[in-house]
């Protein structure tokens, strides 16, 4: 154990199998860190975003973790090939074999496997009950938690995260790429100038194909594209139009991109810190069908989106086919994610009939104009999970928790205890 800035943090390494179905065989490795300021209180796991995201680095205790800590000990856990947990990226994936291999590999890689890792941490710190809180893809894992091991959990909080239980990947993209027109919409309501910049960037990307990021990756109209990732968020949202008022520098031969806006794109575009998002995103909705990037199929019928559009909108969390032919950290990996995307047997990540006998309090946060989870299919698993109490706001996006995380904290964890949550929310 450490102590540093008001907060004891504990590292705990543990080895579970690679497939849980044969738990003599292969292990790997999966990390937790916990944060605490009394460790006689009860515990709370922590889900991290995703998919292939690691936990917070805490430097100090602030935001949702400072008003958590008030209640529990907070395991923050590295979901498997992410963080201190044993990698998986274009560097450690070779090591499996071919092609066909690694996607074997990483077909151990989605929610239930990662449930069943967090289940071996409960044994193993000698956890009787816990409760959960899930940011996003970890709203996903807390539903596939509910429904495998229920009798773990004391209670969960969702935030951004209720996915949808029994509807395909092209379903769900539909809802969001409605969204994200949505946003798109609001965006340049704001800032209209920076609908202008935007377009005069395509125009120049159009007749120049010379534009690279840092790391040698062409800048394309689709690459661009991917700032949309910043609408997803409160006050990650304005810093959307800083990256666009630096986007040209005037150069003896005539306007470029500057290297601040090519840093910037470059940030948000590449996957080198987390290839499992690309490789694994699509797999999140995948029970008993090939998902065969169904982003991409259902691209057609938003005409705004596509690259020969005018000026494109901005996409949100859509994977192509092109980003592991262009993108350095994901092209070794291309034919691997191709076999995921086609693979279709997938089993179930939802017990339906379990969800709608749950006894566990639930609460979560539904983002009325969530760009990444859609508001409409998130009231429907609402509807479909016994004690689950929405809160659907509009006062917050997807990152909700990232700006305004202690409030709504408090919130959820006073409807799972029954009190009043709007009190709580303002309780300082």
């Amino acid at each position: 154990m450490t102590h540093y800035r008001g907060m004891d943090v504990t590292d705990h390494f543990i080895d579970v199998p690679l497939d849980h179905a044969n738990p003599e065989g292969e292990k790997i490795s999966v990390f937790a860190r916990e944060v605490s300021t009394d460790s006689s209180r009860p515990w709370l796991l922590f889900l991290q975003g995703g998919p292939g995201g690691k936990s917070p680095r805490p430097g100090s205790l602030a935001g949702w973790l400072a008003e958590a800590v008030k209640h529990f000990r907070v395991l923050l856990l590295d979901q498997r090939g992410t963080g201190l947990s044993s990698p998986a990226n274009r560097q450690t994936l070779p090591l499996r074999g071919d092609s066909a291999a690694q996607a074997r590999y990483l077909s151990h890689f989605r929610a239930d496997s990662i449930v069943r890792d967090a289940e071996a941490f409960r044994k193993h710190l000698g956890i009787d009950k816990w409760s959960t809180l899930g940011q996003s893809y970890g709203g996903f894992c807390t539903l596939t938690y509910l429904s495998l091991f229920p009798q773990s959990l004391t209670r969960c909080l969702v935030t951004g995260g209720l996915a949808s239980l029994d509807q395909d990947a092209r379903t769900v993209y539909r809802a969001t790429y409605q969204r994200m027109a949505e946003r798109n919409r609001e965006y340049f309501s704001w800032y209209p100038q920076d609908f202008e910049t935007l377009h005069e960037i395509y125009q120049h990307l159009r007749s120049n194909d010379d534009e690279r990021l840092p790391n040698g990756q062409k800048v394309t109209v689709e690459l661009v594209q991917m700032l949309g990732m910043y609408l997803g968020g409160n006050t990650r949202v304005h810093l959307l139009h800083h990256i666009f008022e630096e986007a040209f520098v005037q150069t003896t031969g005539g306007p470029r991109l500057s290297d601040t806006f090519l840093d910037a794109l470059q940030a948000q575009a590449s996957f080198a810190s987390n290839p499992l998002y690309a490789l694994m995103h699509e797999t999140i909705y995948a029970q008993g069908a090939a998902t065969n990037f169904a982003a991409e199929q259902v691209l057609p019928e938003f005409e705004e989106f596509t690259a020969h559009a005018d000026t494109p909108l901005l996409t949100g969390e859509m994977i192509f086919r092109w980003h592991f032919a262009t993108d350095p950290a994901l092209r070794p990996l291309e034919d691997v994610a191709r076999i995921l995307a086609e693979h279709e047997h997938f089993g179930p990540l939802y017990d339906l009939e379990v969800l709608a006998k749950n006894t566990v309090p639930v609460a979560a946060a539904v983002y009325h104009d969530d760009v990444y989870v859609d508001r409409e299919l998130s009231l429907r698993t609402a509807s479909q999970v016994a004690g689950l109490q929405p809160w659907v706001t509009d006062e917050y996006h997807h990152d909700g928790i990232g700006d305004d995380g202690p409030a709504i904290f408090r919130r959820l964890l006073a409807m799972t205890n029954g009190e009043d949550p709007e009190a709580a929310a303002k309780d300082q």
